[in-house]
């Protein structure tokens, strides 16, 4: 049975239970359930702390999990990525006073306050930059302010957070990270198939099916426009002078893609969202 590790809480847990429930797997009722075994897809779920799941896969305890990025190379496991998934997407920047820092070089001896150790020192080290980590397990920004460090290391979405402290980033990301598949090796035994499900689903967010109605004579100028990711099918219609085409195309395109048709003279252009697939 594939032994998998699964967050308990935050952004990266609501998306890896949504994930595994679209890929047809059991999922927990209770969130105080900390195993839930799923016998008919030969599968059993360990619920976990975000920073502790490489640890537990890295030392080969649990087979498989999900995380992020940035948790797996600061816990320095063994573990590897096997697949980059499509949420919790984040950067990891260098952020000081205003004004005070505009390149890494200028750490040189300083303090750093951050979450994650391990990252940030494998970081300064490839630049051959000596710093004095200051560990924090949240809310590093009011680092500075308390004297405790010289300029923080941290997770940045907007930025607003930051200004808010009269802070402000600087020197290139340390890391964009994201969800990510891990396990305790490649050739884990069952791995192949949950990551043919995930798959699946990253193909169905991405995706959509897109149906139309069109004159025979401009089929070639639609599959032009929408060629599928291998090629659109196309059906004959009772008037012989249409047919009909369905293909796949990026979510992310639909809008344009409908315009681009309508006015090529497709009509009843129909968008189905995908659940799953498998290419």
């Amino acid at each position: 049975m594939l032994r998998i590790a699964v967050p308990n809480k935050g952004a990266l847990s609501e998306s890896s239970v949504e994930m595994l429930r679209e890929a047809g797997y059991a999922t927990r009722r209770d969130p105080k359930e900390l195993t839930v075994s799923d016998p008919r897809n030969g599968v059993e779920f360990f619920y976990l702390r975000p920073r502790d799941i490489a640890t537990y896969v890295g030392s080969g305890a649990l087979d498989v999990g999900f995380t992020g990025r940035d948790l797996l190379l600061d816990s320095r496991s063994s573990a590897v990525e096997v697949e980059a998934l499509d949420f919790g997407a984040s950067t990891f920047r260098f952020a000081g006073p205003a004004g005070a820092f505009h390149d890494v070089s200028q750490l040189e001896g300083l303090r750093i306050a951050t979450s994650y150790e391990g990252l940030v020192s494998d970081f300064l080290g490839r630049d051959g930059l000596s710093a004095s980590i200051v560990r924090l397990d949240g809310a590093v920004e009011s680092a500075i302010k308390l004297g405790v460090a010289d300029a923080i290391a941290d997770v940045v979405e907007t930025g607003s957070t930051l200004r808010k402290q009269g802070l402000e980033v600087f020197g290139p990301p340390i890391l964009e990270s994201s969800g990510v598949l891990i396990a305790a090796r490649p050739e884990v035994p069952g791995l192949d198939t949950l990551r043919r499900r995930i798959q699946g689903v990253l193909v169905a967010h991405q995706y959509v099916l897109m149906d139309y109605d069109l004159p025979a004579a401009l089929v070639d100028a639609a599959v032009a426009v929408t060629p599928g990711l291998e090629s659109p099918t196309v059906s004959p219609l009772r008037d012989r002078e249409w047919v009909a085409v369905r293909v796949m195309v990026p979510r992310r395109e639909t809008n344009a893609l409908m315009d681009e048709l309508y006015a090529l003279g497709a009509r009843a252009i129909l968008v189905t969202p995908i659940h799953a697939a498998r290419i």
